[in-house]
């Protein structure tokens, strides 16, 4: 396995972690708390922040467990 690869994967797997306690902690917030009694959704902010680090963690942790072969031409 690559090295680069490795630690790309690592660091988009650390920036999913990061994200995704954002975005915990934005759904707790007051902001959050008053959409989400008017929408019935919590605010948009929270949303991105959710689907960013989702998209990082699987990117991430495809980079590092998938075989290097399968992105070779």
């Amino acid at each position: 396995m690559s090295l680069i690869r490795r630690v790309v994967g690592l660091a988009l797997v650390a920036a999913g972690i990061v994200l995704l306690v954002y975005a915990h902690n934005a759904s707790h917030s007051v902001s959050s708390d008053i959409s989400r009694v008017f929408t019935g959704n919590p605010t948009d902010r929270t949303m991105w922040f959710m689907a960013g680090g989702i998209v990082c963690l699987v990117a991430g942790a495809g980079a590092i467990l998938l075989p290097g072969r399968l992105f070779r031409r």
